[in-house]
């Protein structure tokens, strides 16, 4: 079914949202009053299966189901303004199914099951619905604040006022003097010497650095002594010996060879000079 309007203009169509597959389900009649259960449903009861669009024209919705192929219309399920829960009613089992009211356009209806293959594909069909819900509230809120007129006062509109001088008018400007001692800033800051307007501002002046010295105190006097640093050590002075060398160093072996050397060799001299004193 489509929308049949009087007014030209209303035939314009917005489709908000296509679903390239969802499952319809010939569905048992209503248990209980809160509400139907897609757990109640049985895979044998799957009547169609195909493309799901939802259709905007002015302040009317509609849901189509049509074939995917050809475009032929299978039903229709009409979302009057404010009556939403009598046209799509979510199931209280899961959040993929829905049942809706579809009618034949002559006044007869019947209740089948609606089921998606993605929970996000049925969070989408959820937002197409208040969009749809959104935008005839706001156009009726833009109806009722419309008219012939706009209303300044609601909306903080107010025309531009004059403010320039009239002929005659004067304007009255009071600047307060400079104080007399002229010291500016400082004086204000309580940095200059002057209290008064007689006396003169003297600069502002800084300590100086401090001596780099040592002070030694006696009774009754200090006397200062010249900061003064010990000389480097001088390079006459015994340097010490670098670590031995490892005991598999050749160079080791090669010194300590050499010292016994000079140790045999001087006990042979010794023993030589006794015997030659005998």
């Amino acid at each position: 079914m489509s929308f049949e309007a009087e007014d030209p203009e209303e035939t314009f169509e917005h489709t908000l949202l296509v679903i390239r597959e969802v499952t319809v389900f010939k569905i048992p009649p209503r248990t209980s009053s809160h509400g139907y259960k897609c757990g109640e449903w049985l895979q044998s009861d799957k009547i169609w299966t195909g493309r799901l669009r939802v259709v905007s024209c002015h302040n009317k919705c509609e849901i189509r189901l049509e074939d995917p192929n050809s475009g032929d219309l299978f039903a229709a399920c009409f979302v009057q303004n404010g009556q939403r829960e009598s046209a799509v009613e979510p199931v209280l089992d899961s959040s993929r199914y829905f049942v809706l009211r579809i009618e034949d356009g002559s006044g007869k209806y019947a209740f089948v099951g609606l089921g998606f293959g993605e929970r996000n594909e049925a969070f989408d069909f959820n937002v197409a619905l208040s969009d749809h819900e959104k935008y005839v509230k706001r156009e009726r809120e833009g109806e009722k604040e419309g008219g012939d007129g706009v209303d300044e006062s609601r909306i903080g509109i107010h025309p531009a006022v004059n403010h320039r001088l009239k002929e005659g008018e004067t304007i009255r400007i009071n600047v307060k003097n400079k104080p007399a001692n002229g010291a500016g800033m400082l004086s204000a800051a309580g940095l200059s010497g002057g209290t008064t307007g007689t006396e003169k501002a003297k600069p502002l002046s800084l300590a100086p650095p401090p001596v780099a010295s040592t002070k030694t105190r006696t009774a009754g006097t200090e006397n200062f002594k010249p900061l003064s640093l010990a000389p480097p050590p001088s390079a006459s002075g015994k340097i010490r010996s670098p670590l031995p060398p490892p005991p598999n160093d050749p160079a080791a072996v090669r010194m300590t060879s050499t010292s016994q050397n000079a140790a045999v060799k001087g006990h042979n001299d010794t023993q030589e000079a006794i015997l030659t004193l005998h």
